[in-house]
């Protein structure tokens, strides 16, 4: 390493992802010496491989769905012709759209100096790759996660996807096989049927296990409506056959299923990247989830270390990974006291409908605080925004404890954009009335979380205690 420069940073980040740059631009902007590497891609796995082509994807597949949902407006559509070239050219325009935010030279306009080289460890306190050594005050670890691929037997014997490579599949799979049923699995799954594919899916527990029972529900009948076959309760045993001819055999309760696809994708869940930094060197302790941090996303081994986004071992989440980069900017340099836990955690999955989650479920809060919680709901088929789309599927739930919102969840079209005025209020403390003490412009969906709120205090304002108020009250003039 004779050729290697010295440099010296009050922050080097490790990982150009979303909480990498967010941090690195923060502490830029802040007038910091910044150093960042990124061995890979600049955006990280999110803008190319991730949340960005998904969703990109799911809109091309949703242009192909029009002609099925056409008629109940009278409008006849021709059926789709897809193109499947000309889908994969609207995500690589997506993701060359939104690059430049994330690009080095954007980076280096900031005043970060950006190393596109593997970084790892030397020391404590020390980063090096193979022409940069950096001493830097604070070390950010912010590299993100990929695929986790299961050892199943015959797995690796066979080609498969994930998804930083179902995007550039080189032709559109006949029958798609996806081992997983979380939010990419289902995603990636209703995408695909509608683009024209067949697609199984291939689950061991309950699909969408993580949202609220009822709602998840909904979206996987939904799936199932559409062409979707869903295998709950089934384990990918082994895999076996040839490239274009695969078959999955999976265990249930009634013994084992072979299912025979073209295609193969592992949609398993993700683990974070930490191989090849030399996290020993720097005193890190990690475990395959993560690095060890405090709630501060701190190391507990080493205070000068910081881990953020998936690396963190928690939540895997884009908006969270920018959560961490503002926890860290609000403690490291203006030595305010907020926590990765300090806010509830949003998630949506992009199927239609929309599944979208905060706080607790409602059997998650019912597990926690028993018999003393409350839910209150509202359907679409009641809303009048969704009866003139034609989009009544699902509702809001809001899952109370004393009175008090501890989780949330909602159904259907748009229901990511809903769960947002939930989401104000729980992250602002603010109580169940601020969800009823404001305007709701008409015809809107949002309406069903004010009027689900609403329903919770029916009994009170409109129950025989207040009808015997207000008997009273009329007596007076």
């Amino acid at each position: 390493m004779a050729d290697v420069r010295t440099l010296k940073a009050d922050l080097c980040v490790i990982g150009a992802g979303s909480a990498g740059l967010s941090a690195a631009a923060g502490a830029a902007m802040l007038g910091l010496k910044v150093v960042l590497f990124e061995k890979h891609e600049m955006g990280g796995d999110c803008l190319n491989y991730g949340c960005v082509p998904s969703k990109a994807l799911l809109s091309a597949a949703k242009a192909a769905h029009a002609p099925a949902d056409s008629a109940q407006f009278g409008v006849t559509l021709a059926p789709a012709q897809v193109d499947w070239n000309g889908v994969k050219a609207h995500v690589r325009k997506t993701i060359e759209t939104i690059a430049p935010v994330d690009s080095q030279e954007r980076f280096e306009g900031l005043g970060c100096t950006v190393i596109r080289e593997a970084a790892r460890f030397e020391d404590p306190s020390t980063v090096v790759s193979d022409s940069v050594r950096v001493k830097a005050r604070r070390i950010i670890v912010a590299t993100g996660s990929r695929a986790f691929i299961p050892p199943i037997p015959g797995l690796a014997d066979l080609p498969y996807f994930t998804n930083e490579t179902i995007f550039s599949a080189p032709e559109l799979p006949q029958h798609l096989i996806v081992l997983g049923g979380g939010p990419i699995g289902l995603e990636l799954a209703q995408a695909f049927v509608r683009l024209g594919a067949k697609v199984t899916v291939i689950e061991m527990g309950r699909a969408l296990a993580r949202a609220d029972a009822d709602h998840a529900k909904l979206a996987v009948e939904a799936l199932r409506t559409e062409g979707v076959t869903i295998l709950e309760g089934h384990k990918a045993a082994r895999v076996s056959g040839d490239p274009g001819r695969i078959t999955v055999h999976a265990e249930g309760a009634n013994g084992e299923t072979a299912i025979q696809g073209t295609h193969l994708l592992v949609a398993l869940g993700r683990r974070a990247v930490l191989d090849g930094l030399d996290l020993e060197k720097g005193r890190v302790d990690h475990t395959p989830a993560g690095i060890t941090v405090s709630d501060t996303l701190r190391s507990r081994s080493n205070p000068r270390v910081w881990a953020l986004g998936d690396a963190a071992g928690r939540e895997q989440f884009t908006h969270i990974a920018g959560w961490h980069a503002s926890v860290f900017i609000r403690r490291a340099f203006f030595k305010q006291g907020s926590k990765a836990t300090s806010l509830p955690v949003p998630s949506v999955t992009y199927t239609s409908p929309e599944i979208a989650q905060i706080g607790l479920t409602e059997a998650e809060a019912r597990a926690k605080f028993g018999d003393t919680v409350k839910t209150s709901s509202f359907p679409f088929h009641d809303n009048d925004r969704a009866i003139a789309e034609g989009k009544t599927l699902g509702g809001a739930k809001l899952v109370l404890h004393k009175g008090k919102l501890v989780g949330a969840s909602v159904a259907g079209d748009g229901a990511g954009d809903i769960l947002q005025l939930v989401s104000v209020a729980m992250s602002n403390g603010l109580k169940l009335t601020a969800l009823t003490n404001f305007i709701s412009p008409y015809p809107t969906r949002a309406e069903v979380v004010k009027r689900a709120a609403s329903a919770y205090f029916t009994p009170s304002v409109f129950g025989k205690p207040a009808r015997t108020l207000v008997g009273i009250l009329q007596r007076f003039p």
